[in-house]
């Protein structure tokens, strides 16, 4: 109930509340390529919430991500870092929630054909390079999970389904919520200070992997940190109470490599 309260009130500020009735259902936002900054974090004359506001608690999915203006997306790296967005006006200084979990996706370069000679442009792979260059480092450092997506092929769907289905997933993560709820915490993304070391440090052959990682893939403080929530999050989807070598293993294959020199 009270997280309901929090994402029905954004909604009523915004306007959007049907009905006025309290909503139960976590938002989904998607805004297009083309919203500003202040469609996506807010601002306006009555400085109304933006799209991460009104995505707080759910997911704010951001498709094509290149596309997006490099400082729009700039403007996302303190709602994710804090929690909130801070709008200042000539006329109002307002603070919204943007606790979200956003989600991203973009083609490796502009073409989406990197991988394939065949169909690849004429100047891969430094079409590549600058096409992903757009999204800067700071932001890409407060996604904790990057993964490449091999695209799918007619013969792929013919494949059986998986032998764990959405309703099987759907009850581990349900049940790894429970976990984090009994922590005092919404979700692990909120462990900080004395809690992250309570409950996120790993054992001494995990603290060692990440020590030797932290080096090599020149993890920033941030990145660290992340890494160990990621690592709680994994042991928690497989019950585990302490966090192994194996879930530090797995959250630094997530990890965004350091481009080669």
């Amino acid at each position: 109930m009270p997280e309901a309260l929090e994402v029905s009130m954004v909604a009523s500020v915004a306007g959007m509340l049907e009905g006025g009735r309290i909503s139960r259902t976590r938002p989904f936002r998607a805004p297009h390529h083309s919203a500003s900054m202040a469609a996506l974090t807010g601002g306006g004359l009555r400085v109304r919430p933006g799209e991460v506001s009104m995505a707080h608690l759910g997911v704010l999915f951001l498709d094509e991500l290149p596309e997006f203006q490099r400082a729009v997306l700039d403007s996302l790296r303190q709602p994710l870092e804090t929690g909130k967005v801070d709008v200042a006006r000539a006329n109002a200084h307002v603070s919204y929630p943007a606790r979200v979990q956003l989600v991203a996706a973009m083609n490796p370069c502009r073409c989406g054909h990197l991988g394939d000679p065949a169909l690849a442009c004429s100047r891969a792979p430094r079409c590549a390079a600058d096409y992903q260059g757009k999204v800067s480092g700071p932001l890409l450092d407060r996604i904790d999970l990057h993964v490449e997506v091999d695209p799918v092929s007619a013969a792929d769907l013919a494949l059986p389904p998986p032998a764990e289905g959405s309703a099987e997933v759907a009850a581990r993560v349900a049940a790894a919520r429970q976990l984090q709820a009994a922590r005092g915490i919404r979700s692990n993304a909120e462990l900080d200070g004395d809690r992250l070391e309570q409950y996120a440090t790993p054992d001494e052959a995990g603290r060692k992997l990440l020590l030797q990682a932290a080096e090599a893939m020149r993890l920033s403080a941030r990145g660290y940190t992340r890494m160990l929530r990621v690592a709680r999050t994994i042991a928690d989807l497989a019950g585990a109470s302490d966090v192994g070598r194996i879930h530090v293993a797995e959250a630094l294959s997530y990890r965004r490599q350091p481009p080669r020199a």
